[in-house]
């Protein structure tokens, strides 16, 4: 807005570019391996993993998952299995028995219900 800033701003300084002349900067990308390790590697991350405890559909399921995870059958399998026998299989036992958090194995059996499917008998099928 002031006409004497933006003077100042576009005026040239002779001795600042004369002295800029005199730089010269050269670039050049990190080398990819570490120097002067002598072909050592350093121990990467392994995500740490369990073998699946399958059933009867062991052949519909991955063999390993990494721990605190579950399998899609062994979901099915522990969620069957609280349904059916609730007092045996608690929350605490399947979060041992699978390597899991306790607040996950609460949130699934609470939000997760299996359903059962039931075949009325023949002769009911007339009141139905």
């Amino acid at each position: 807005d002031r006409p004497e800033i933006q003077e100042e701003i576009s005026r040239k300084d002779d001795r600042l570019l004369s002295l800029l002349k005199e730089v010269y900067v050269e670039s050049r990308d990190p080398p990819g391996r570490v120097k002067g390790g002598g072909g050592e590697h350093l121990p990467c991350k392994q995500e740490e993993k369990r073998l699946t405890k399958l059933g009867h559909l062991g052949d519909l399921d991955v063999k390993k998952v990494p721990k605190g995870k579950i399998s899609t059958v062994e979901a099915l399998t522990l969620l069957n299995n609280h349904k059916l026998n609730p007092q045996i299989w608690t929350a605490e036992k399947i979060a041992v028995e699978y390597s899991l958090e306790l607040k996950d194995v609460k949130s699934l059996l609470e939000f997760f219900i299996p359903f059962a499917v039931k075949e009325f008998p023949k002769e009911t099928r007339k009141a139905i």
